[in-house]
């Protein structure tokens, strides 16, 4: 059977064990692609992995056809104003790029990052030049996952949260082959691009390539949600049941600038019926 132009899956839990917990439930949720942590959404730790652990996973996705993603912490800020969080989010960066490939993740997703004091926006451009390269550089010589920034839900001093505003971040890393993007839905929404109005979805889109170039979009986040457009907020809502509605994800879904590229929803939905409903409402979209 033929893998589908756009696979559609979700964040899948990993707690207790890559393949042991991942792997049944992208099985019951219809998944064609996975998402996991490799360590705490919401902290610094970084666990080596179990190998047993690791080869089954790696083993079980092959046989699936499951394209794999790897989330970064939720911490990880390349552009703080803190040395110590800096440090952080680069061996958090690191440890990520090391367990995709051992798992065989084709992207390590992380944020954009936020310059936190307005007067420092130019210097965390240029910091993140200094810590992101040798990064780039590293997962390039691994021949393993690209790193992919996903643009913020804005607010703050965020260095990319429009579409638009990731040229100057693609700037300051000379466009450097290894940085693909990750788009998410729900983040577009909240920095003002109106995808529910009709062509909304498409408009952004183009912005998008015509900011990035036509082939770093590596992943699309699909999430509704919860808040009106231009909010800064990130609150993600089940597919059709939030703000932003149906319609704009079948227009997300017929884009060409998401052929061949993996759509993930990370909705709430996973605390009633697993990530299924979802799964399936993006399928019949599709």
């Amino acid at each position: 059977m033929m893998a589908p132009d756009r696979p559609i899956g979700s964040h899948t839990p990993a707690g207790g064990g890559l393949a042991r917990t991942a792997l049944p439930y992208a099985d019951a949720a219809g998944a064609e692609a996975v998402q996991v942590y490799v360590s705490n959404s919401r902290g610094w730790a970084l666990p080596p992995g179990d190998p047993a652990q690791d080869t089954a996973f790696r083993a079980g996705c092959a046989d699936r056809g499951l394209a794999v993603y790897i989330h970064a912490s939720l911490l990880v800020n390349l552009g703080s104003p803190t040395p110590a969080t800096v440090e952080r989010s680069v061996a958090t960066l690191a440890h990520a790029l090391r367990r995709g490939v051992a798992i065989g993740a084709a992207g390590v997703v992380f944020h954009a990052g936020s310059a936190v004091d307005p007067a420092y926006f130019d210097a965390a451009l240029r910091q993140l030049r200094e810590v992101l390269l040798p990064l780039l550089d590293d997962a390039a010589e691994l021949a393993g996952p690209m790193l992919l920034v996903e643009p913020s839900a804005g607010g703050g001093r965020s260095l990319a949260a429009r579409v638009e505003q990731l040229a100057p971040y693609l700037d300051a890393v000379d466009h450097h082959p290894w940085l693909g993007v990750c788009f998410d839905t729900c983040h577009a929404w909240a920095a003002g691009h109106d995808l529910a109005r009709p062509g909304g979805m498409a408009q952004t889109l183009d912005a998008l390539v015509s900011a990035v170039g036509p082939d770093r979009l590596r992943l699309i986040h699909a999430n509704d949600s919860r808040d009106p457009c231009g909010s800064t907020r990130d609150r993600h809502e089940t597919i059709g049941k939030g703000t932003i509605g149906e319609a704009a994800f079948a227009e997300l879904l017929a884009h060409p600038a998401t052929a061949g590229r993996p759509v993930i929803v990370e909705t709430p939905s996973e605390k009633h019926h697993g990530h299924a409903d979802d799964i399936a409402t993006l399928k019949r979209l599709r």
